[in-house]
C-alpha cells in the first residue's frame, strides 16, 4: 500500500495530524535503547487518542495486512518496539491520562502512555506508591506492562506482573477485551491478564491498566558495604533475606561499575582510598519503614550481619548520599552505553547461585577475550552485565555461553528487559522447543493474522 494511502486511512481514524510518514517521522520512533540494533523507518506512525481508535487501527491493519508495533516511551533495552519497514508504529503518547487513583481499593487506573514519573506524582499526593521502578522514570506504563519491567525494588514488591490487576486491551483480531479488575484474587478461568503482561505487544495492545498501590513509607536508609571479593559480596544475600528485615533493594555493584558511577555521578560516599583499592564489589541495601526507630533497628541489624560476613566496613549513608547513589545506580545503563559497551544482558539466576555464576562469567569472558563487568539486583538474582567485545562473532559466542550458563543454573536469559528482536536468536537456540511451540499457538489464538509486533520474541 502506498504511504499516502496509509496516511489517509490512519488520519481518518486518529484525526488530522495524528499520522506521520516519511521525513515527518522523528528519529525517536525508529528505535528503542537496545544496543547493536539498527534503526528502522516504518511506513507510518499513528498516535491514537482513545481505545476506540486503537480498535479501529487494528481492524484496518487486519484488512490491509499491515504489521503494527506498539510504542510507549521507547526506553526498552531489547528491541521490542523496533518497527518494520512495511509496518506502522502505534505510539501511545496521547493516551497519557491517570484515569483514577482509587484510595479505597489501593489501585491506579492508567492509560498506556502514562509515565512512571506522572504516576509517582499522582500517587505521592495520596500517600501511596506504585513500586515498580526499572531505572527510568520517563518509561511508560504500557511499555512496562509489555516487558514485565522489574527494577531494584523487585526484591520487596515483585515485578510488573505482580502489580497488574486488570487490563483493557485490543486483540490482534480487533476485538476489545477486559481482564481482571479492582481485586487481588480470582479463580475464574485462564488468567488472560498475565498472558498479556510480558508479551511485548505480540498478543494485544493495552489501552488501560489497573495497578496495585501500596502505602508510601516515610523513612528510608541506605547501607553500603565494600567486600574484597564478589563472591563474598553476593554470597551473603540469602542470609540477609533470611533475617526478615524485608529490604527495599539489595544491589551488588562491581568495582569497575562503581568507579564509573562515582566518576559520572560525582559521588562522595566517604569510603577511604585504601578501602576503595581493596574492594572488588559493593553491596547496597536500602531499607524503608513508616517508623524511624524501627528503621534504625533494621539498619543496625543489617550492618552487623554484613560486618560479620567479611565486609571491609559498613556505612549507613547520609540521606543525600544514599539518594545520589541510588540515582547513579538507576543510570548504570547510560554509564555503560557511554563507556562503549557492545551489548547488555540481564540474566536471572536463583539468588544463591549469583556468586558461582559470576565466577563462570569471568572464565567465559577471559576465554573469549571479552570484558564483562556489571551490577545487579542481588536480592532476586537478576544480574546485569555489560559486554565489551567488538568482534560480532566473538560477542555472540560469549553471550550465548553466558546465557546458557544462567539457564543451566535454573535461571532464564532475561529477567526484565525482555527478548524483543535483540535476544530472539539466543532464545530460539536455548529455550525448550516444546515451550516455544506452545507460545506460538497462543500467539495464533490472540493474533491469528500475525499483525502485532511480528518478529519480536521469535521469528
Amino acid at each position: 500500500m502506498p504511504a499516502e494511502h496509509t496516511l489517509r486511512d490512519l488520519e481518518a481514524i486518529a484525526g488530522a495530524g495524528q499520522a506521520l510518514a516519511g521525513e515527518d517521522i522523528k528519529d525517536d520512533y525508529l528505535h528503542d535503547e537496545a544496543l547493536g540494533l539498527d534503526p528502522v523507518r516504518p511506513r507510518a506512525v499513528v498516535r491514537p487518542g482513545s481505545a476506540q481508535e486503537v480498535r479501529r487501527i487494528v481492524e484496518w491493519a487486519n484488512a490491509t495486512g499491515t504489521p503494527l508495533t506498539a510504542r510507549g516511551s521507547g526506553t526498552g533495552l531489547s528491541g521490542a518496539c523496533l518497527p518494520r519497514e512495511d509496518g506502522v508504529v502505534v505510539a501511545f503518547e496521547r493516551m497519557n491520562a491517570v484515569v483514577e487513583i482509587d484510595e479505597g481499593n489501593h489501585v491506579a487506573v492508567v492509560q498506556p502512555g502514562v509515565t512512571l514519573q506522572q504516576l509517582d506524582d499522582a500517587t505521592g499526593r495520596a500517600g501511596l506508591v506504585y513500586p515498580v521502578f526499572p531505572g527510568e522514570l520517563s518509561a511508560s506504563l504500557g511499555g512496562n506492562v509489555a516487558t514485565n519491567a522489574g527494577g531494584m525494588r523487585a526484591v520487596k514488591y515483585g515485578v510488573t506482573r505482580h502489580q497488574v490487576l486488570g487490563l483493557d486491551a485490543v486483540l490482534g483480531t480487533g476485538q476489545a477485551l477486559t481482564t481482571g479488575g479492582r481485586f487481588v484474587k480470582a479463580t475464574s478461568g485462564y488468567d488472560l491478564t498475565q498472558l498479556i503482561v510480558g508479551s511485548e505487544g505480540t498478543l494485544a495492545l493495552v489501552t488501560e491498566a489497573v495497578l496495585r498501590l501500596y502505602p508510601r513509607p516515610r523513612w528510608s536508609a541506605t547501607v553500603l558495604a565494600p567486600f574484597e571479593t564478589l563472591s563474598a559480596c553476593t554470597g551473603i544475600v540469602p542470609g540477609l533475606i533470611h533475617t526478615g528485615v524485608g529490604p527495599l533493594m539489595v544491589e551488588y555493584i562491581d568495582k569497575v561499575t562503581m568507579t564509573a558511577l562515582r566518576r559520572n555521578g560525582d559521588l562522595e560516599l566517604g569510603i577511604p582510598a585504601d578501602m576503595k583499592a581493596r574492594a572488588a564489589a559493593y553491596l547496597v541495601v536500602v531499607l524503608e519503614d513508616d517508623h524511624e526507630d524501627r528503621l534504625a533497628e533494621d539498619a543496625e541489624q543489617v550492618a552487623g550481619l554484613l560486618g560479620g560476613a567479611g565486609a571491609l566496613d559498613v556505612f549507613v549513608l547520609p540521606p543525600q548520599a544514599g539518594t545520589q547513589l541510588i540515582k547513579a545506580r538507576e543510570r548504570a545503563f547510560w554509564t555503560t552505553k557511554a563507556a562503549g559497551a557492545d551489548d547488555v544482558l540481564d540474566v536471572v539466576v536463583p539468588r544463591a547461585d549469583i556468586a558461582p555464576f559470576m565466577d563462570e562469567v569471568a572464565e567465559l569472558a577471559e576465554a573469549t577475550g571479552s570484558f564483562v563487568p556489571g551490577c545487579g539486583h542481588a536480592g532476586d538474582g537478576n544480574v546485569h552485565l555489560a559486554v565489551f567485545q567488538p568482534d560480532p562473532a566473538r560477542r555472540a559466542e560469549v553471550i550465548d555461553a553466558i546465557l546458557r550458563a544462567g539457564v543451566r543454573r535454573g535461571g532464564a536469559i532475561s529477567g526484565e528487559h525482555g527478548i524483543g528482536r535483540g535476544k530472539r536468536k539466543y532464545l530460539a537456540a536455548i529455550e525448550d522447543p516444546a515451550k516455544m511451540d506452545l507460545w506460538r499457538r497462543i500467539k495464533v489464538a490472540f493474533d491469528p493474522n500475525n499483525i502485532l509486533n511480528p518478529g519480536a520474541i521469535f521469528e
